[in-house]
């Protein structure tokens, strides 16, 4: 009999817990979301002919075959083999009306090169789309349908997200169409390591299971607003392993409202290359918590060296907007529009100084400069590097930033840290360096057990690197 009461008890004890659990233990109902914004979702087909195809057209790629860990998610496609030798690609994709008289959103890389674009409503209605215009530095592109009187989304404020909040995505996964997948926000403002043509949008990362043929559709938030475009995922296979990633709607929106106006897209822009402060870099300017961008370069003629910007400064925030990676900088600065005045606050000898600055407009298709391969006499530094003077065709390539040439790397701490044969190095510390004597001079000064910090250029690239001096004997 005790037995029994103690049983009864503990369910009974159960029951109350399980009847007094708070809110947040139950999940959302996600039906009333996916009923109310399926209608407004479409699928998207883009047909390109040509000859063969190309190795740097994603439409005529495999995405399976992409080496990149990142991939952009087109749905199945293959060529029709009874077109001869003007071979048909055809892609899938996904896409949302954003208002009833037919204009509609999608990803650049889905509709990239087509002749002909057809979207697909939910009642099965079919449309030949007009490119309205298309922006492969957001992957956004705006397409518009002959119809009126569509079933639009409600779009939302990316801005407001944080890590932990639930979302979903409405798309076309390997053809499947109006497919629902539910997951959390992972994190936001993720950059794209693995692709510099994309550094002006601070991802939103989630774990929602979207795949190839997600591209373009809405990621949407318990308000049943539209917060994403769903755009890529990280991969080794190609499948969804729980790495999505989705351009923020704040920064579609203006980049529609340009491509509905202007058919491009325009870009603010300061002309400085920038890294994320390290210890080392911290430490080596001395400044007082880790964070903000270290400018590695300053571009001639620029908006960063009209305002007074150096290499060497750290840039703490933008526009009163702090900054904690270096990541985060571009996206705010892609935002302003050309000819803004704005002001940047800078960590220079100790100190730090605001310095307005008049944005410049990005441009596109810059050419990198060609590297000059010439011998000269050369020395080994304390640090493992035999170094040289440029010879005039490289003085010509690297300006009037001057430098030393890397000949060789012969000790282990300066390949460790990833130098390489044909690198300039511009400085040391805070020190610029144009001859090999100069170089030698502020590398002796260093003590063996402090880290030397060289601004590297490599390309049309340079950033700041670590190096340990070696113990003397070797």
């Amino acid at each position: 009999m005790r037995a029994q009461t103690r049983i009864l008890s503990v369910l009974l004890i159960l029951l109350a817990a399980a009847l007094s659990a708070p809110a947040f233990a139950q999940l959302p109902d996600f039906v009333p979301l996916v009923e109310k914004n399926t209608p407004a979702v479409v699928n998207i087909t883009a047909r390109k002919t040509g000859a063969g195809g190309s190795a740097d057209d994603p439409s005529q790629i495999n995405p399976e075959d992409m080496p990149e860990l990142f991939r952009r998610f087109f749905g199945p496609g293959m060529p029709d083999p009874h077109r001869g030798m003007t071979p048909e690609r055809i892609s899938g994709g996904s896409g949302f009306v954003i208002s009833a008289d037919g204009y509609l959103l999608t990803n650049h890389h889905v509709v990239d090169g087509a002749d002909e674009i057809t979207v697909r409503l939910k009642d099965r209605s079919e449309y030949t789309a007009k490119l309205v215009g298309s922006d492969p530095q957001s992957d956004v592109a705006l397409l518009k349908i002959d119809a009126t009187g569509l079933p639009t989304v409600t779009l939302g404020n990316s801005d407001s997200l944080k890590p932990g909040q639930w979302v979903l995505a409405i798309g076309s996964p390997l053809g499947l169409e109006y497919s629902v997948a539910a997951g959390i926000v992972s994190a936001v403002g993720r950059s794209n390591q693995f692709d510099n043509t994309q550094r002006y949008v601070p991802f939103i990362q989630t774990d929602v299971a979207i795949n190839r043929g997600n591209s373009g559709g809405p990621l949407i938030n318990l308000a049943g607003e539209v917060v994403g475009i769903n755009s890529q995922i990280l991969s080794t296979s190609g499948g969804s392993i729980g790495l999505s990633f989705s351009i923020p709607i704040n920064l579609v929106k203006s980049v529609t409202e340009q491509l509905r106006t202007k058919g491009r897209v325009s870009r603010g822009v300061l002309g400085v290359g920038i890294q994320n402060v390290t210890r080392d870099v911290a430490e080596t300017f001395k400044l007082p918590r880790i964070g903000g961008a270290a400018v590695s370069n300053v571009q001639p003629d620029s908006a960063a060296e009209k305002a007074g910007v150096k290499a060497g400064d750290i840039i703490l925030s933008y526009n009163g907007t702090e900054i904690g990676d270096s990541s985060e900088l571009p996206p705010l600065v892609g935002a302003t529009a050309p000819g803004t005045r704005a002001r940047i606050t800078v960590f220079r000898d100790g100190k730090t100084l605001e310095l307005p600055v008049v944005v410049g407009e990005l441009e596109e298709g810059e050419a990198s400069p060609a590297r000059a391969e010439a011998p000269a006499a050369a020395s080994r530094s304390a640090l493992g590097l035999v170094v040289r003077a440029p010879t005039a065709e490289e003085r010509e390539a690297i300006g009037e930033q001057g430098g030393v040439v890397v000949e060789r790397v012969e000790g282990a701490a300066a390949r460790r840290a990833g130098l390489q044969p044909g690198d300039v190095v511009l400085m040391v510390g805070r020190t610029r360096v144009a001859s090999v004597a100069e170089f030698e001079a502020a590398v002796k000064g260093i003590p063996a057990d402090q880290t030397a910090l060289l601004l590297v250029r490599r390309g049309e690239g340079s950033s700041f690197i670590g190096v340990r001096p070696e113990p003397k004997g070797r």
